[in-house]
């Protein structure tokens, strides 16, 4: 059975088999989720295991948990070898706990109800717009976790280890000024702001959102120390004055257009004339090629009636919010640094 995203050229039976593959991912979302549950990467870190190695380090049943896992390495997570023993493959990897950049709470986070349940209603948020996520829990994503501490922990750890290899890529790909203030406005815990800092020693910055991420911040550490400060608030209302560049990362595409023009307007008030907004979100390439900003507007339409946008979108948009797009910076990662001067 193919297990590519692009069809095979081949006879009626294998484009049948390669649709039927596609349209039962939920159940690849499932077995991921389970590996990760049960850290089967943490358990393969120090050599090849097999089934029933696992099963009794992790308190499972050896036959379902082979079963899993021999799919899973048919899809290049994990490797079977002759012996029968698992081994991690470089995409099993990033399933560790104990790595830099460790995607295991992104994959708790994106493979969790929240999202599985909400994509099941896709075909109704088609049929009449608006967010799946509310109609299903009576609340839009960022109220409701709001109500629910744990899933709004889970929410922060997961977006959190999902920015981690992209906050790296965006230092590495814009010029950032050697003085000045940087302000992440809606910046989580504040990944890309200690990258920053990190990187331009003469730097300051402001980590700006609500008090739940900025609760367990990432800023402490020497390398950054005296150089920040954390500020809570709705960006909807205003963001902190005075700083020589603002930073967007991953917030516009949680929003349709009119709140993002409310945002813009918002940073533009608190901007002085010239001074740079960076927005950092995939930018939607034309044509029909893969991207990963695809699938996240197919998620944001489910979750948030938000979206991805091209270029020319967010040059609309900038303009719509006082702002004139300069230009779009691919990075190392998935999202592009699009940048924009307030007029």
């Amino acid at each position: 059975m193919a297990t590519s995203s692009t069809p095979p050229n081949g006879a009626p039976s294998d484009l049948a088999a390669h649709l039927m593959d596609q349209a039962m991912g939920h159940l690849f979302s499932a077995a991921l989720r389970t590996a990760a549950h049960y850290r089967i990467a943490d358990h393969l870190a120090e050599g090849p295991r097999t089934a029933e190695q696992l099963a009794v380090a992790t308190d499972t049943h050896a036959p379902h948990l082979r079963r899993v896992l021999r799919y899973l390495a048919a899809r290049g997570i994990f490797r079977e070898d002759a012996a029968g023993a698992f081994q991690l493959t470089p995409a099993a990897a990033p399933l560790r706990t104990d790595v830099p950049d460790s995607l295991h709470p992104a994959i708790m986070l994106s493979t969790d109800e929240l999202f599985l349940r909400t994509s099941a209603l896709m075909p109704e948020a088609v049929r009449e717009g608006g967010a799946a996520f509310e109609r299903l829990f009576g609340a839009p994503l960022f109220t409701h976790l709001a109500s629910d501490p744990e899933r709004r922990e889970l929410f922060d750890s997961g977006m959190s280890a999902l920015s981690g290899p992209v906050d790296e890529a965006v230092v590495a790909a814009y010029p950032f000024p050697e003085a000045g203030t940087v302000v992440d406005v809606g910046g989580g815990r504040g990944g890309l702001l200690r990258a920053v800092l990190r990187r331009h020693p003469q730097l300051s910055g402001v980590l700006f959102d609500q008090p739940p991420p900025l609760a367990r911040h990432l800023l402490d550490g020497d390398e950054v120390k005296g150089r920040w400060r954390t500020e809570e608030g709705d960006f909807f209302a205003s963001v902190p004055e005075g700083g020589d560049v603002y930073v967007l990362k991953h917030v516009l595409h949680d929003w349709p257009d009119a709140d993002c023009r409310g945002i813009l307007r918002t940073c533009h008030a608190a901007m002085s004339r010239g001074s740079r907004l960076l927005v950092i979100e995939c930018v939607l390439p034309q044509g029909n090629a893969p991207h990963f900003g695809k699938t996240l507007d197919v998620a944001m339409m489910a979750l948030l009636d938000g979206q991805e946008r091209t270029a020319q979108e967010f040059a609309t948009l900038l303009s719509d919010g006082g702002f004139r797009l300069t230009r779009v910076l691919p990075t190392a990662a998935f999202p592009s640094i699009v940048e924009a001067v307030a007029d």
